[in-house]
């Protein structure tokens, strides 16, 4: 490529480097308090220049106030000069349906196995919580449109939604639950003697 190619290629970019990596920003999910230069965070930011070890002091000490682990969305616009400006956004709306429901991971087959239970009382607070987030008040979408959209999330994590919950009523579901699971460790450990 000729030394003019270049110069117009890296004016079509809008900066001096020519990959137009620089003005995309970098999205990525880091627990908090988790930053480290490690794999997968070290090799994305060494990429595009950024100072690993500032980058990681910076997102640590922003989150030391945060529950450590907690998965946060990150927002990171690296500048020419290797300065960047860092955004730190709330948990997905999966985070929180999971520790609503008091799971730790979605059905492996959701809409054929239900590994949890959730009232609307709970996806509206979780609602209230997600339209803070400067993405979706961005958006412009309505409490009523956001809470429709967790109802679909909790679907497809295998929650059930239903209008009213009562403590026993959780409670027998995870009992029923872990019922279920048992069975289905003592068939799979009984086709594994049979073999």
């Amino acid at each position: 490529m000729s030394k003019a190619a270049r110069v117009v290629r890296a004016a079509r970019a809008g900066t001096g480097t020519g990959t137009g990596a620089e003005s995309r920003p970098l999205r990525a999910q880091i627990p908090a308090g988790g930053a480290a230069p490690g794999p997968p965070l070290g090799p994305l930011l060494g990429q595009r220049g950024v100072p690993i070890g500032a980058f990681c002091k910076d997102f640590n000490e922003r989150t030391r106030d945060i529950k450590p682990g907690v998965p946060l969305r990150v927002r990171l616009r690296v500048h020419p000069d290797r300065s960047y400006d860092l955004s730190i956004g709330p948990p997905p709306s999966s985070y929180f349906l999971k520790a609503v429901a008091g799971i730790e991971r979605g059905a492996t087959r959701p809409g054929h196995e239900e590994v949890g239970v959730v009232s609307l009382k709970h996806l509206y607070e979780v609602a209230l919580v997600k339209q803070q987030d400067p993405a979706v008040a961005l958006r412009g979408t309505s409490l009523p449109q956001l809470v429709t959209a967790l109802v679909g999330s909790a679907r497809s994590l295998g929650l059930r939604v239903v209008p009213r919950l009562t403590a026993e009523e959780c409670a027998e579901f995870q009992r029923q639950r872990q019922e279920q699971e048992a069975a289905a460790a003592q068939e799979e450990e009984e086709g594994a003697k049979k073999k």
